[in-house]
Order: C-alpha cells, then structure tokens, then sequence
C-alpha cells in the first residue's frame, strides 16, 4: 500500500470499528432493554426499528453535507454522534424516549456507512478493495465480540443506563479522535456532489434494496423471536452475539479472497440460498437450539453483502462512487422505513409471515443475482 493507502486505511479501520460497537453494542442490549425496562410490545417494537432505519433512508443528505466538509471529516462527525447516541439509549425507558434515542444513535450510524464504503472503494483497487473489505469487517467482529465479552460479563452486575454509557462513551472517543485527522489524498479524482442515479446501474439499486429489506427482518423480528418465544436471556444473546463474530472474523478475509478467484455472482448465489433456508427454519422451528443455529448461519451468509459493494466498484465510473453509494444506501433503507413497523402488525395475526415474506425477497434475490456481470455495461 502506498502511504496515502496506509493513511486512509488506518482511518478507516478506527472509524469503521468505532461504528460497529456502537451498533453491535446498541442492538445486543436494545431487545431486553425495550422489553424488561420499556416494557414495549411487537408492534412498538416494529415502530421504533423502523425509525431506525429513517436516517438511513435519508442517508442521501450525505451528498450535500460534502458541500460542507471533506468525507473523511464527515465520517468522523458521524461516529461521534453515534457514540452520543447509544451513551444516553439508557437514560429513557418509555417508548418515545426510546424512539428519539434510536434516532439520534441511528443519525451517527447510518450517515457514516455510505462514507465509509465510498472512501473504501475510491482508495483501493478492484483487486485490493474486496480483501481491504474484508478485513475492516473482520477487525470489525474482533471488536464486536469484545463488546459481546464485555455485556456478558457485567450484565449481571450492571444496570442498562452503564452498559448503554460505557460502549457509548468509548464510540465518542473514537470519532472525537478520528476528527482530528486527515488521512486524504488530494490527488484522488474529485466526487460528484449531487445525486447520481444511472439506469445501468439497476442491478446494483435492486439488489441494495432487497438486501435492505431482508436484513430489516434479520435484525428486528430474528432476534425478537429468540427473546420472545424462545427466552434468549442478555447474558445468552451476548454469547450468541460473539458467536456470530468469531465466525465473521474468520470468514470475512476468506470471502475477500473469494470474491477475486469466483466473482460476485457466485458469492451472491451462496447467500441468497442460505438466506431461504434460514427463513423457513425461523418459521417452523420449534428448537430453540436450531433457533439460535439459524440465527449464526443468517449472519455468517450476510458478510457476503460486501459483494454488492465491489459490483458496484466494477460497474461504476470514479466520480460516481460516493454519490452512488449514498444513493445506494438510500434505496437499502427504503423498505426498511415501513418493514418493521408491517412486520410488527403482521406478527400480530402469525409471527411466522415476517419470516415466510424474508424467504420471497431471497427468493427474489437470488433470481436478480444471476443477472450479475462484472464487466463495465
């Protein structure tokens, strides 16, 4: 790597860390939380997921915020209120004290992702950027399973408002670090900054917006199921947590490299598949250990998301990078805004159709995937 690489890197790696344990930290605690202090329902649940996911859906601000400041200050920015966010979650155990948290914590969140990925693909080649991907997100389940360590260990000794401030406070002394930074290269090709929405790229916006709409299900309903009906304790969610990370530290390099020798269609074929199998088995289980198995093998198949973003490096022009990939993010959370507030009512008639409707849109998914070519359209 070149020593703007280095820089960039290194940034990234801090930044992107700090982002998932604010998340990884947030919704390992959120689910008990909500239901043992909120005491919140499915539906009030479904409300509060799908204000979650509003910062993501206006995640295209992103682009007009650059006329403001550089990405990478951007970047840190967002991370900062996302330690800020999480710091209070604890503070407001009513429904709307819960609501106004999640939208605060999600601001940070969802703004820093689209920088993220954009810095990530502009800095890095086609050949460097799938393994650079993969080893932020591996870095990134190091750290999660840390947080996952650290919840399991004091949850029994510690109350929500400590637990939601410790992770919280950490995340804020991250970006108030990655502030002071400037890991840029002025050499690279400048960013349009305006909304980029070419007709060649609907592969990418399709596959983006099933993904979004998928995983809304994964982490609303998934582990809701797993605390309502099958009684996951904070203490068992923690440990199932820090399984899921041990396996994406070890998986995630793998797929990088993967990603170079088979291609994204391929990947994306693997996914999609075990995405289908899972859903089913979250429907009609009556195990809580195959629950749980499921839940592991759901998390492992969604590290090959990184796929739709190195298509997206193949299809697109330079400049398009970081607007596409804020519109990108946009579209992802387009059916995540209205999913888990439907999905909370539909629960209501029969928990298994948010299930059965995760297993259609993988379904579809997977049909999309096969129209997948890596060469410039």
């Amino acid at each position: 790597m070149s020593i703007p690489q280095r820089r960039m890197y290194l940034f990234l790696l801090v930044t992107a860390v700090a982002s998932q344990i604010g998340m990884q930290g947030w919704v390992t605690l959120i689910n008990n939380f909500a239901v043992e202090a909120a005491g919140l329902g499915p539906f009030e649940m479904g409300m509060v997921h799908s204000v979650r996911e509003i910062p993501g859906f206006l995640s295209l601000l992103v682009i007009y915020l650059l006329l403001l400041m550089s990405e990478h200050r951007a970047a840190a920015l967002s991370v900062l209120v996302l330690g800020v966010g999480v710091s209070v979650s604890g503070l407001a155990p009513s429904f709307w004290g819960v609501v106004f948290t999640t939208l605060l914590m999600s601001t940070g969140f969802h703004f820093f992702e689209p920088l993220n990925q954009s810095l990530s693909l502009q800095y890095f080649s086609l050949e460097m950027a799938p393994v650079i991907l993969g080893r932020l997100r591996a870095a990134s389940a190091i750290a999660n399973i840390a947080v996952g360590v650290f919840i399991y260990a004091l949850a029994g000794s510690l109350g929500y408002p400590t637990l939601f401030g410790l992770v919280g406070g950490f995340v804020a002394l991250l970006g108030l670090w990655a502030l002071f930074q400037d890991p840029s290269d002025k050499d690279m090709p400048p960013q349009h900054k305006k909304m980029v929405l070419r007709a060649r790229y609907w592969i990418y916006y399709a596959l983006t917006f099933l993904s979004g709409a998928r995983r809304q299900i994964f982490m609303v309903f998934a582990t809701y199921l797993l605390v309502k009906k099958f009684e996951y304790s904070l203490a068992a969610m923690s440990a199932l947590f820090v399984v899921n990370n041990l396996v994406a530290w070890v998986a995630n390099p793998i797929i990088g490299r993967m990603i170079n020798r088979f291609g994204e269609r391929a990947l994306m074929t693997i996914e999609y598949v075990c995405a289908i199998l899972v859903f089913i088995t979250y429907a009609y289980t009556e195990s809580h250990i195959v629950a749980g198995a499921m839940f592991i093998l759901d998390s492992l198949a969604f590290n090959f998301v990184v796929c739709i973003r190195t298509y997206l490096q193949k299809i697109a022009d330079k400049p398009d990078i970081a607007p596409s990939s804020a519109v990108g993010f946009t579209i992802n959370h387009v059916a995540a805004v209205f999913i888990p507030a439907l999905g909370g009512w539909l629960w209501t008639f029969n928990y298994r159709i948010p299930f059965i409707t995760g297993a259609a849109l993988a379904v579809a998914s997977l049909a999309l995937a096969q129209l997948v070519r890596t060469e410039r359209a």
